[in-house]
């Protein structure tokens, strides 16, 4: 699945009030931090997750894994928090179609 620019601005106001659901912890992104983030995915469909380092690369290094291991897609990352979207069979979010 993928979205266009509208989309993408729908999810990020959609997102804007939302909390960090999942905070990655010390030991970084092992697979029960994953599995949170499957599973928080499929109970939200947006959620923002919250990666506590300053790299640039292992930040990026993170977000890519995140959205290949869950088959998610990133909306954005601003600072150290990435919102995902991953469509559930709920259909809880209605995005726009154009």
């Amino acid at each position: 699945m993928s979205l266009n620019n509208k989309q993408i601005q729908y999810l990020k106001g959609v997102a804007h009030p939302l909390k960090p659901v999942v905070l990655l912890g010390n030991n970084g992104l092992t697979e029960a931090v994953v599995a949170e983030i499957d599973y928080a995915l499929g109970h939200h469909e947006l959620i923002k997750v919250k990666i506590p380092t300053d790299d640039r690369e292992t930040k990026a290094l993170i977000v890519e894994a995140i959205c290949r291991e869950t088959n998610a897609i990133k909306v954005q990352v601003i600072g150290k928090t990435l919102v995902i979207y991953r469509e559930s069979a709920e259909k809880k979010i209605r995005i726009p179609k154009v």
